[in-house]
């Protein structure tokens, strides 16, 4: 489709009258679940959304945020924020991430890219290194997926293999990183058998070591940087496991902060730092917490932290981390191509857009929304406001965030009379839900509730509309269950904490006037009679949204997004 004004143009909606301000919030992290104590939206008082439940229950459905509904390979993936906004904002399910490496690695289609030819010409003199998450999660990685690329690249001409490996703990239970970790050692060994120099060269935490996003703390990256290229680390092993169960019982660590190591061999010699001819790939497929250290191995100016030594490598990335920065510049497997995004159509209709959320989470509202696409499609149509998050503490700190300054300047774009669509992203029930922190999650739920009614309530001034949902679960479920849903215990008889998204459905409640929350009807003066959710799409999921808000903006969506929510009935 071109950019011509004729090809954007939307039909006009039958029944639904354009021109109504829609408020469009995004919790991140808050699924449906029983309510028991580990549910800390239904532990935290968020009188806000208990309202809108039960005031006007007809007026709220739930939605898949997971599996085949966000374009990931199984209905066993979780969600997350990513693959969620991307739907949010697309309305359309595209193959994402793991779906997208699965193939690549299955047909083979991978070793044929540029991308694999552009590392492979390192083969013969130099190391190949593998960087990224050690971790079945799906999040950010799978192991899975990093055996089949040790095991091709190996019979693609790789002679020297070494790992950087980061724990997990986050998306996975806390402890799991020593089976990851022998899975791989039985692995590289089996290479070595047959000629292939292959073993782990360092380590350590994500949340601690490497993994550091939106810029938030450098020395995070920098620990990585000084194992991984300059063979320097406070602890010393011989080979992972050693490394990890030491620092875990010794230094008390839990996998997401294990302290960075590396491996040495007889003589206390680093087995492999990254040095001049090397090729390295960081093999996580989602981007958010590869970028910085992507910047770091690309970026001939780079003044973030004395990188000390910065080797000549071929470095490509699992795949492409930001479109609007080309970064990395190679990588092995293409992303998917997300055009004609909601946002993009609003512009080219008239609907005049305003998004925001905090650092965490601003990507999310704007670039991931827009297709993975930076920046804004019109300047004059879109206004796209960061509040800066707290930086260099965990989130269960300062749990409540800044969920009140986003909500206030969505409300002061909300009662502007500028904006037709008014969407955030309220980060709390996800990144505080992410430390297993359950008494900071409540405060963060409560929080997050705080800040939907001061939207909701500048949306009932202007006689608008407001559509809630989330892009996954997270805070709703904070322990790991077992076969018949308990509380699953350690062997000490502890409960297991969870600090991984989950695999259950979002809330998406809206349509009716806020006057009318309180109550079971859906008229109301910023909504047309007769709008209801449609009882013919029981397995709908977040790519649903996208049409659902084109309609209560008054035109008809694409007729390839995935089928609108709501139906106008005559009454």
């Amino acid at each position: 489709m071109g950019s011509s004004g004729a090809s954007w143009k939307l039909a006009d909606h039958p029944k639904l009258p354009k021109g109504k301000v829609i408020g469009l919030i995004v919790l991140d992290g808050w699924g449906e679940a029983d309510a028991d104590q580990y549910n800390c939206i239904h532990v935290a008082e968020t009188p806000t959304m208990d309202s809108l439940k039960k005031g006007a229950p007809e007026k709220w459905r739930l939605v898949k945020a997971h599996g085949s509904a966000v374009g990931l390979p199984t209905e066993d993936d979780m969600g997350n924020s990513e693959v969620g906004h991307n739907a949010l904002g697309a309305g359309r399910i595209f193959a994402q991430g793991a779906k997208l490496v699965d193939s690549a690695l299955e047909t083979g289609k991978i070793y044929q890219g540029s991308g694999f030819k552009y590392i492979k010409e390192s083969f013969e003199t130099g190391t190949l290194h593998l960087i990224g998450l050690l971790s079945d999660g799906g999040v950010h990685s799978r192991l899975d997926q990093v055996v089949l690329l040790l095991n091709g690249a190996a019979k693609h001409g790789a002679k020297r293999i070494r790992l950087h490996v980061l724990t997990d703990g986050r998306d996975v239970l806390d402890g799991s990183s020593v089976g990851f970790a022998e899975t791989l050692e039985n692995e590289l060994a089996k290479l070595r058998e047959i000629g292939v120099d292959a073993q782990v060269a360092s380590g350590g935490g994500r949340m601690y070591v490497t993994m550091d996003r939106y810029e938030n703390d450098w020395e995070v990256v920098k620990r990585g940087w000084d194992a991984q290229v300059l063979g320097e680390a406070p602890h010393k092993f011989r080979n992972s496991v050693e490394a990890i169960k030491k620092l875990r019982t010794e230094a008390k660590a839990t996998d997401q902060y294990l302290p960075p190591f590396v491996i040495v061999d007889d003589s206390g010699k680093p087995v492999g730092p990254i040095v001049d001819g090397d090729a390295v790939v960081t093999f996580n497929f989602r981007a958010d917490r590869m970028v910085m250290l992507a910047k770091a191995l690309e970026y001939a100016d780079f003044d973030k932290f004395d990188r000390v030594r910065v080797p000549k490598i071929r470095y490509a990335g699992m795949l492409q981390y930001d479109g609007e920065l080309k970064l990395p510049s190679h990588y092995l497997v293409d992303p998917p191509e997300i055009d004609r995004t909601s946002g993009e159509y609003l512009t080219y209709n008239g609907v005049h857009t305003f998004a925001c959320s905090e650092t965490v989470k601003f990507g999310h509202v704007t670039f991931f929304w827009n297709g993975n696409r930076s920046g804004y499609f019109n300047d004059k149509m879109e206004e796209y406001v960061e509040v800066p998050s707290d930086s260099g503490i965990t989130f269960n700190v300062q749990p409540k965030m800044k969920a009140v300054e986003i909500a206030e300047k969505a409300r002061d774009a909300i009662l502007s009379g500028k904006f037709q669509q008014v969407r955030v992203n309220l980060p709390n029930g996800d990144m505080v839900g992410h430390t297993g922190d359950i008494e900071a999650t409540v405060v963060a739920c409560k929080a997050a509730d705080e800040a939907v009614k001061i939207m909701l309530d500048a949306i009932e001034q202007v006689g608008g509309i407001y559509v809630v949902t989330a892009d996954h679960g997270n805070a709703e479920d904070m322990v790991k269950r077992n076969k018949t849903g308990q509380p699953a215990l350690d062997k000490s008889g502890n409960i297991q904490i969870l600090t991984s998204h989950t695999l259950q459905p979002v809330l998406i409640d809206g349509f009716c006037f806020c006057l009318s929350r309180f109550q079971l009807q859906l008229e109301g003066p910023g909504l047309a009679p007769g709008v209801r959710f449609r009882k013919d799409l029981p397995s709908g999921g977040l790519a649903n949204v996208a049409a659902t808000v084109i309609n209560l903006h008054g035109f008809e969506a694409p007729a390839d997004y995935e089928p609108s929510l709501i139906e106008v009935v005559d009454n």
